[in-house]
């Protein structure tokens, strides 16, 4: 395939397997898909694609995918774009959030490509840095030589090293020591296309020594074509800094979305991060948090709202490596007709990690028969000198609490509404920006009004003006 300034699609045909596809197209375009890195990135890809032709796409005999099969998806014949978009696109019409006064600082991505009209690299006053990370490797070299593909490991993930080998562009974001950003970065991700599409998007999140970032990413769907995103994420929290994440993910369900996201703490720092799921075809969420130091804590939490034949996976490693510090983990779900869904959740406590706190904690609700969950929290310690937990429940709703409201005068469906949105309370909860759980709040109450199908008026799917009134009323009951 030849560069150009038109947008490039190779399309895959004739090869009997996805795979093998996707050999062909990376050998047949090295120099396009590598033209761009830095030396030491174009050896990563090698390497990583070494590894993605011995591993291929992840399994269901493999014990961390037994209750995620991907072989429906593998089966559409989807296009790979090496080249962006040759004409610029305006970001605000590709995206209209609607959250009330949620001012933002905006950056965009395109069908993988990040959206910057002639501005591919923001430098602020304060120091910070946005942009495109194709840009960014040739303008911040030692920044990348120090963290890229240094957390995100390819040896023995498939998707990771899928990824490695084929990313070109996505978002890049710094934030220097002693810096701590007031605005709220929202980075979104759309999918608009005519066509199946495999999108490989990378991201590097890198905060310095006593700073503060609030982060929102958004993943949203304008056409109903079948999309394949793979996504990884690498974020370094320094030393004694705070990193607010929040990951909102509201996709058709023709849409298929792999988060690889991988955290690295150092001493006295704090990871907040939430995956807020309330649509997708088939979505699963690898959270990776390394605790590599002392007096850290780490508070990863999840909300998901399947129905039809959605399924949703959370699968989540923190990993003490150092001792005297604590981990938190609230996952919670509503599964409504045939959806599924897997939670598998694995701390480790390293030997050298005493006085370590980590807790596990997964809780769902089955609206009927045919919805299914399979909950694996575990925990592996070497430590002695650790407080660790974990626990899950499935189950329905409460008959009795609902006979109960409905004695109150409270009709049966808001009974319903009520107990299901005071469950999904407990993680709307740990949101920290304000505007954003209020929003987050008014989409799970419209979400849970009779079936649990796609909102009219959501603030990530953009494209719909009607405001239709809740009819929840939040008096009947207490939030703990």
């Amino acid at each position: 395939m030849q560069a150009s300034t038109e947008q490039t699609m190779e399309t895959m045909t004739e090869v009997p397997t996805l795979k093998e596809k996707l050999c062909s197209v990376y050998e047949q375009n090295r120099s396009l898909i590598s033209a761009g890195d830095l030396p030491f990135i174009t050896e990563l890809r090698e390497k990583a694609f070494t590894h993605f032709k011995k591993l291929g796409f992840p399994h269901q005999g493999l014990e961390a995918w037994k209750g995620t099969s991907l072989d429906k998806v593998l089966s559409h014949n989807f296009g790979l774009s090496l080249t962006p978009l040759a004409e610029e696109v305006d970001a605000e019409e590709i995206f209209k959030c609607e959250i009330p006064n949620f001012e933002t600082l905006l950056v965009t991505q395109l069908n993988g490509w990040f959206v910057h009209n002639g501005q591919p690299i923001r430098q602020f006053p304060n120091g910070m840095i946005i942009g495109s990370l194709a840009n960014a490797m040739k303008k911040f070299p030692e920044i990348f030589e120090a963290h890229y593909g240094k957390y995100a490991k390819t040896e023995n993930n498939g998707l990771n090293a899928l990824n490695t080998a084929f990313a070109i562009d996505g978002f890049f974001i710094y934030v220097p020591d002693n810096v701590h950003v007031e605005d709220v970065v929202q980075m979104v991700n759309v999918v608009s296309i005519p066509q199946d599409i495999l999108i490989q998007t990378r991201n590097l999140v890198v905060l310095g020594k006593n700073s503060s970032l609030k982060l929102v990413q958004c993943d949203d769907t304008i056409d109903h074509m079948h999309s394949f995103i793979n996504t990884v994420s690498e974020v370094v929290i320094g030393e004694n800094s705070s990193l607010d994440h929040y990951k909102l993910q509201n996709k058709d369900d023709k849409s298929t979305l792999i988060n690889n996201i991988s955290f690295h703490l150092t001493d006295n720092s704090n990871l907040t991060t939430s995956a807020i799921t309330l649509n997708g075809g088939l979505v699963r969420n690898n959270i990776n948090v390394l605790i590599d130091g002392e007096y850290c804590t780490a508070n990863v939490n999840g909300l998901y709202l399947m129905d039809k034949n959605q399924h949703i996976d959370n699968h989540v490693f923190v990993d003490h490596i150092k001792p005297n510090s604590t981990s938190n983990e609230l996952f919670k779900g509503i599964l409504d007709d045939s959806s599924t869904g897997v939670f598998n959740g694995h701390v480790m406590v390293r030997k050298d990690s005493q006085h370590t706190l980590a807790y596990q904690k997964n809780r769902n609700v089955l609206l009927t028969d045919k919805a299914a969950m399979d909950s694996r929290p575990f925990l592996e310690i070497y430590a002695d000198d650790v407080k660790c937990s974990h626990g899950a429940t499935i189950g329905q709703l409460d008959e009795s609490a609902i006979f109960y409201m409905r004695q109150r005068g409270i009709p049966a469906d808001e009974a319903r509404a009520l107990l299901l949105y005071a469950f999904a309370g407990e993680v709307i909860n740990q949101i920290r920006i304000p505007v954003l759980a209020e929003r987050i709040n008014e989409m799970v109450r419209k979400r849970l009004r009779g079936e649990l199908s796609t909102c009219d008026d959501c603030a990530l799917h953009c494209k719909y003006q009607n405001n239709a009134p809740c009819v929840i009323d939040l008096s009947n009951i207490q939030l703990t």
